[in-house]
């Protein structure tokens, strides 16, 4: 919530409103006063690492009745505030709305009492409302996520991996509450990105008989030698006839039936908690800015909207229908729909239970379809964190399908000395958690070992390949589909999932690994800025990694809120330099101590990060003085972020089933055979849809000089980052996401009248 006060308030002051906190929700709202007070550039610096809220949030019953909205009427029109910004649920936006359409009734009352004149009435005739969805629930309709909710996840999983130490040392079960009294996305996602046993959640009630199916599932995880089990329950989880299912009637059942040492774990309020997400700090920083862009556009007869994420774009919708759809969910299931609740819920929460299902459920042999075709897996480029997530999927879908699934170690290198071997269902357990890449990664192309891996797919009856790797592993499958025409065995369905913290790959929007390697450097920058709390002013000079791509760099600088950004893909000179310099000495002679600057790895190969640290270091003498910090191997380590064990996990399973259509399509003659152009993919993300895509034809997409895509969305995020940093810049993109250079809101005069 803090990032979107604090984009609120800085696109506010560009555009040059007046700008107000209204502290404790709608109760400051109500109570006026000091609650009231208007907010400056140097208010909200320093709070974007900071949880919850700092202008406070709390329940008003007062506001719920019209003696309650006629003070806040009058508070507001004494200030002049006739634009609303409201960060809430639906019960805060739907009192919004309401507010909205008695402010002309509330105004003409507040004048028939005398505490407004005729021409405040006049002057202040129209309230625009917008909203911006704050719960950890992912309860909205209408946005891919609230703002909340991925910092939510991340408490959860970091709960579950340190629970799963203890769990897997003791042989113990584990049942484990968390919050979702009416949504269960925190439950399901959490049950995905950990690779739980069972998942207990509202929008979808177990069938009768699910005591004895879950004993026999734990029961025989431990005859197969897994010592961890572990069951995931939303607050709000209810069986076919109504009744709650509660985390001691499960430990309770368990104990009785299997005998198994249990143990509950609540996670509560701990979940609300936290620094918030990378993610969560971009998500609600370009809500922030849309908002107050919708303001500014709004007239008498827009209707209030709501501010929403669809794919990667920030998109308005009306907000009432939104929560209407948002209360339809509710509807169906109190009327034991559950189908159509789910339905309701989105896309995105039907793909996460239809994944869930399918990875979750072991079944036996006899049951499985026999396809008896031969797929391998392999991992090529750097590590990424997620790719073991995107293996243990792949492969459990591969068995689920039928297939036999042979693991290759140290990508295309290991792949021609024949380190292939295959894999089964319980060899990948445990693995959504586990950073790196357990099957081994390298970054060497196919192209020196052609004749070798053609031998060896012909010794292992490889009928298909799934390639999860980064650029390296884009160059290959050209490489390898190229080589078809030479090569008979290498006429087989290919298909591609994007791995690597660069982010760097066409045809797709993001990368598995990016998202884990964005929380490394956002939190990293957020312990360098804490240093230095206390000290004199002091500015940062960090490297990040990424290639040639900015992806990092300039995602990471919006979400640590640095006051510069140095890009390969945007050019900047030594005047630039001199510019960031000056603008930052004059930030650092206000109330801000403390400055950052990030810089891609490859942006410029003669100013370098020593060169740009001692050009600070002199110009800033007297004012600031500077260090300089390279990131290196770090953003690269550590444990999967929940997005990127969901998204791995996800984008596997849709890469597996791709395959198994493309096999039986391709078998003819007793044989497979693939050679056409759209048997060589890959499977990427774009906006929100996972579509694959002919490696051929992304050829022209492609710079290989510099190893990046032509066209890149994320640019368009950086007029925002440099608005929020206090440039003076023009804010409009197109749909590709290049620059535009038509101007779209320049900031106006200071003592312009709208007040947020």
């Amino acid at each position: 919530m803090n990032a979107a006060v604090r984009a609120v308030v800085r696109m506010g002051i560009y555009v040059g409103a007046k700008v107000y906190f209204i502290h404790e929700g709608y109760q400051g709202m109500v109570d006026g006063g000091d609650n009231i007070e208007e907010a400056s550039w140097e208010s909200v610096s320093s709070m974007l690492q900071v949880g919850g809220t700092v202008i406070g949030s709390a329940r008003c019953k007062e506001f719920r009745t019209h003696e309650g909205r006629l003070k806040a009427a009058h508070n507001l029109v004494e200030r002049g505030i006739t634009n609303l910004c409201v960060i809430g649920g639906d019960g805060s936006l739907t009192g919004a709305n309401l507010f909205r359409e008695e402010w002309s009734s509330l105004l003409d009352e507040l004048l028939q009492k005398g505490l407004i004149s005729k021409e405040a009435v006049r002057s202040n005739s129209e309230l625009h409302i917008v909203g911006m969805v704050g719960s950890i629930d992912n309860d909205f309709c209408g946005t891919d996520m609230t703002i909340g909710t991925d910092s939510a996840l991340h408490r959860i999983i970091e709960v579950v991996d340190a629970i799963m130490t203890t769990a897997q040392s003791h042989q113990r079960t584990f049942v484990l509450e968390v919050m979702g009294r009416h949504c269960g996305y925190l439950a399901m996602v959490s049950a995905l990105a950990c690779g739980a046993d069972w998942v207990f959640i509202p929008e979808m009630p177990p069938e009768d008989g699910w005591e004895d199916n879950m004993c026999q599932k734990l029961s025989e995880n431990r005859a197969d030698k897994k010592r961890l089990n572990i069951i995931i329950v939303a607050e709000g989880a209810i069986d076919h006839h109504n009744k709650p299912i509660t985390p001691d009637y499960i430990k309770e059942l368990v104990v009785r039936c299997l005998g198994f040492d249990t143990r509950v774990t609540i996670l509560g309020h701990v979940q609300r908690g936290g620094t918030p997400s990378a993610f969560d700090r971009i998500l609600a920083s370009r809500m922030g800015v849309e908002a107050v862009l919708a303001l500014l556009e709004a007239s008498a007869s827009t209707p209030a909207c709501v501010v929403s994420l669809v794919g990667n774009q920030a998109v308005r919708l009306p907000l009432m229908e939104c929560v209407q759809m948002t209360q339809e969910v509710q509807k169906a299931m109190d009327e034991k729909r559950f189908e159509e609740a789910v339905r309701l819920r989105g896309r995105s929460f039907e793909n996460n239970l239809s994944t869930y299902r399918l990875l979750s459920y072991r079944k036996a042999d006899s049951e499985l379809p026999h396809s008896s075709f031969n797929v391998a897996v392999l991992n090529v480029g750097a590590p990424a964190a997620g790719m073991n997530a995107a293996v243990r999927s792949a492969v459990r879908v591969g068995i689920t399908e039928g297939h036999k699934m042979f693991a290759v170690s140290d990508g295309f290198e290991g792949f021609s000395k024949g380190q292939i071997k295959e894999i089964k269902w319980g060899d990948v357990g445990g693995w959504t958690g586990q950073g790196g890449s357990l099957l081994g990664t390298k970054r060497t192309l196919p192209g020196k070992h052609l004749d070798k891996i053609a031998e060896q797919m012909k010794i292992h009856n490889i009928n298909a390949l799934l390639v999860i790797g980064g650029f390296e592993a884009y160059v290959g499958l050209l490489e390898l589909s190229a080589a078809r025409e030479k090569y008979e065995e290498l006429c087989v369905p290919m298909v591609m999932v994007p791995a690597t913290v660069s982010n760097n790959i066409p045809g797709s929007d993001l990368s598995i690994g990016s998202d884990t390697a964005l929380n490394a450097i956002t939190d990293t920058c957020d312990r360098i800025k804490q240093s230095a709390s206390g000290t004199k002013r002091r500015v940062f000079i960090i490297e990040t990694m990424g290639g040639y791509c900015g992806y990092l760099a300039t995602v990471g600088g919006l979400a640590a809120g640095a006051d510069a950004v140095y890009i390969y893909e945007e050019p900047f000179d030594i005047r630039d330099l001199q510019a960031n310099v000056e603008h930052l000495t004059e930030k650092m002679k206000t109330s801000i101590q403390r400055g950052l600057v990030l810089r891609n790895e490859n942006s410029n190969e003669n100013f370098t990060t020593d060169f740009i640290y001692q050009l600070y270091s002199e110009e800033g003498r007297g004012v600031f003085d500077c260090r300089k910090n390279i990131l290196g191997h770090m953003q690269q380590g550590g444990a999967p972020s929940p997005f990127d064990r969901n998204f791995g996990t996800k984008i596997s399973a849709k890469a597996m089933q791709w395959i198994t259509r493309t096999l039986k399509e391709s078998f003819k003659g007793g044989r497979v055979f693939a050679n056409s152009e759209d048997t060589a993919c890959l499977l990427g993300m774009r906006r929100r849809a996972l579509v694959f895509q002919p490696v051929a034809e992304l050829r022209d997409e492609t710079d290989f000089v510099h190893r990046i895509p032509k066209e890149q969305w994320w640019l368009k995020l950086r007029p925002l980052m440099k608005i929020l940093a206090k440039y003076k810049t023009s804010y409009d993109v197109s749909d590709s996401g290049q620059l535009e250079h038509v101007t779209r809101f320049q900031p106006k005069d200071s003592n312009s009248s709208s007040a947020i």
